[in-house]
């Protein structure tokens, strides 16, 4: 185990100055690069081993699974056995073993269910029904964002209803009033539901908040311009009267609005405790000179910004490498072409690479070039693993047995397999249940009791369907008892033999060998989290798979380069970056330009993939673009405009021909054979797309009147890049597009 000595070692004299801060209220603004996981852990460090405070009196909350694993890591190396002591997770991870503790005041029982995306949606239909709404007119997703949105600042239904500013939120706020009914009635929660709840419990319950602010005498919130009305106020009511709270963050980071993230928690951290002392983590690590100075050339813009003067200490390194394609093929081409010169060149590995991009549909053309090119590669928020189909029913048999009166887990494992029991038989089940004011489970119970004791069904379905029914419901009884009985693998077990699930995915036509191996993976699973928390049952194991995110999962790989978000990508670092897709409308987004503070936040999005670089950094632009199912020229985005020239440099030319698998041929200007004179019909625009007889196809970049003629620069397809081409002689032809 390191020496208490060693603690402050290595660290420079701000990141020392933050771990010794000790007492009150300390807001700790973190420049990427500049350590600040270092500073948090060594913190932690010095308090447990040099301040003598307890590991249980400390607790430190961030945004992801990978950070808080990466947290949890150094403290051991740090404090040694005495980190098992400590709290260290994500917001939602602490209030879902808050709410299991106690949540009984906020009406849920330690068995609650924690509902994914799809479930919401599911509720939310069922809600819709229920309001005499329908959903073509009132999109389940758009009024679960609006629920969202609501739950982030602590809003019910009545307040919605109350505050609406439209008459969609109206609309909302009668959806979002059943759909909290049924969530109660399932024993189930959101995501926005935790956050929510726990704050209800503290506020509302004096002796519950002053027994957890006597236990965490010490609170730390990492990503803090992230955290959202809700989260600010949880840490608020954690924090004790000697107010040892301390954040970390980077308002120059916060690019999470529409998560309802709100930057003026970091912006007001001093005016709400005017006690706290600030510091500046201001030396980069990470990246060079060249790329750190682009990004802070770029920030500078912003006028919402805590001012911070970064620097580094390593060396200028290369340009910024600006790379102008022709459409978004090409701009792919050139991206997975120049990662294969660096791997064969200059011995950089594919998985230090990583293409980053606005939107999720930049993906497409990627993913093409590198399967034309045989280059491996990570597409980072595909299909999510717990999300696969059979991983998900086996997790809705297992959230079924933790809560039975989760009915949405019900519903998708009834015919899973098929079991018999059809759409017409639960409806009547459902209304008879609601009827009867029992839940599903208790009706199918009531069915089962009944078959038991030689009488007829209660409810008036088929005898095929009542048998089915009641089948199930022993089963499930079956397999409720032994959830405390047996370690969670046999247990999964189980459930795929008594349920039929295991006889069902292997027999399928559907990928069997491949859909099985989810469900060993998910097993495995299953097993790790058995063996590092023995003491930790069921519930907690459906609670940590249903808050990962797509990045918790990621992982350094020598042989993949990596496609992902800019949004996925904060936290992460590469040696070599590429960011595509640089036009108005893509990146800024076309949803912020009407807004300042919304563009504002782009360029923040920007900034944060740009200091994701460490060694080279290239971004790129198509001049058309097929996007939204559009497909035009675009417009270089006013990011690029942003960075200084000198810090630039265009591709070179052995770059620009590895872009493309099927070279055409190159014609120089020169040599060209001279066109017969055509007469010019029409002086083409800035923009258009044209068509030569020898070059191809391209964009027309300039047109400028020359000596009675005109002289037109036109960017074409492939390797021909950019030629200038006087109008009278050019057999140009324009393209509608």
């Amino acid at each position: 185990m390191t020496l208490t000595s060693d603690i402050l070692e290595g660290l420079n004299p701000e990141q020392k100055e933050a771990v010794e801060s000790i007492d009150g209220p300390l807001l700790i603004i973190a420049g990427p690069g500049s350590g600040k996981t270092r500073v948090i852990t060594h913190r932690i460090a010095h308090l447990v081993r040099d301040y003598g405070v307890s590991p249980y009196r400390i607790l430190s909350m961030t945004f992801t699974n990978k950070a808080a694993r990466e947290m949890r890591d150094r403290l051991e190396r740090l404090v040694g056995p005495r980190s098992e002591s400590l709290t260290v997770g994500t917001f939602h991870s602490f209030c879902a073993r808050l709410l299991r503790r106690e949540g009984e005041p906020v009406g849920l029982s330690s068995s609650f269910s924690i509902y994914d995306g799809d479930d919401q949606l599911s509720l939310i239909k069922q809600s819709l029904q229920l309001a005499n709404l329908d959903p073509k007119q009132n999109p389940p997703q758009a009024i679960r964002s609006v629920i969202s949105r609501a739950k982030s600042v602590m809003m019910d239904s009545r307040g919605l209803s109350q505050h609406g500013q439209s008459y969609f939120e109206e609309v909302s706020a009668r959806v979002y009033h059943h759909y909290e009914e049924l969530l109660s009635r399932n024993n189930a929660v959101d995501f926005d539901d935790l956050l929510m709840k726990s704050v209800q419990l503290l506020q509302e319950q004096p002796e519950v908040r002053e027994r957890y602010q006597q236990r965490y005498q010490y609170l730390m919130v990492d990503e803090f311009q992230d955290t959202n009305v809700t989260q600010y106020r949880l840490a608020s009511l954690l924090t004790g009267a000697e107010q040892n709270i301390c954040v970390v963050g980077d308002p120059d980071q916060s690019i999470y609005s529409w998560r309802s993230a709100d930057i003026r928690n970091i912006l007001s951290f001093q005016s709400d405790y005017p006690q706290a002392k600030t510091i500046n983590l201001e030396q980069n690590y990470r990246s060079t000179s060249n790329i750190l100075e682009a990004s802070q050339k770029l920030i500078s813009v912003n006028g919402i910004r805590l001012e911070k003067g970064l620097f580094t200490e390593n060396g200028k390194g290369e340009p910024v490498v600006v790379h102008e394609a022709y459409d978004e093929q090409e701009e792919a081409g050139f991206a997975i072409g120049e990662i294969e010169r660096l791997v064969r060149q200059e011995r950089i590995k594919a998985g230090d690479c990583a293409v980053m991009y606005r939107v999720n549909a930049q993906s497409r053309a990627l993913e093409e070039a590198c399967l034309h090119r045989g280059m491996q590669y990570r597409l980072v928020g595909g299909v999510r693993f717990y999300q696969r189909r059979e991983v998900k029913d086996l997790m809705a048999y297992l959230n079924l047995l933790q809560n039975p009166l989760d009915e949405v887990n019900l519903t998708r494992v009834i015919g899973v397999p098929p079991r018999g029991i059809g759409a017409k038989s639960m409806q009547d089940l459902a209304r008879w249940a609601r009827e009867q004011n029992v839940s599903l489970i208790s009706a199918m119970q009531q069915i089962a009791a009944a078959r038991s004791q030689g009488q007829p069904s209660p409810v008036p379905i088929t005898a095929r369907a009542s048998n089915a029914i009641a089948d199930f419901a022993d089963m499930v009884e079956g397999l409720v008892q032994r959830v405390t009985q047996v370690p969670i693998v046999d247990l999964i077990d189980q459930v795929l033999d008594d349920t039929g699930l295991r006889r069902f995915i292997q027999n399928s036509d559907d990928r069997p060998d491949e859909r099985w191996e989810n469900i060993l993976e998910f097993r495995e699973t299953a097993q790790e989290f058995n063996a590092e928390d023995p003491g930790d049952g069921l519930a907690s194991l459906l609670e940590k798979v249903s808050l990962v995110a797509d990045v918790d999962n990621y992982e350094d790989s020598e042989e993949s380069l990596t496609l992902i978000t800019l949004h996925q990508a904060k936290g992460l670092e590469f040696p070599v970056v590429f960011i595509v897709g640089l036009e108005e409308g893509l990146l800024p987004h076309s949803r912020s330009m009407d807004s300042e503070e919304q563009l504002e936040e782009e360029r923040r999005l920007c900034y944060v993939g740009i200091t994701r670089a460490q060694r080279r950094l290239y971004l790129l632009r198509a001049f058309r673009r097929g996007f939204m199912g559009n497909s035009g020229p675009t417009l270089s985005s006013r990011f690029l405009r942003e960075i200084p020239a000198e810090l630039v440099a265009p591709a070179k030319q052995d770059q620009t021909r590895a872009r493309t698998s099927t070279p055409l041929a190159r014609t120089p200007l020169a040599n060209a054979p001279a066109a017969a004179p055509v007469p010019v019909r029409e002086v083409p625009s800035i923009g258009d797309l044209v068509r030569h007889s020898t070059f191809g196809e391209g964009v027309v970049m300039e047109c400028l009147a020359a000596s009675g003629d005109h002289e037109v620069t036109v960017h074409f397809k492939g390797e021909v890049g950019i030629k200038r081409l006087l109008l009278s002689f050019a057999p140009l032809e324009k393209i509608d597009g």
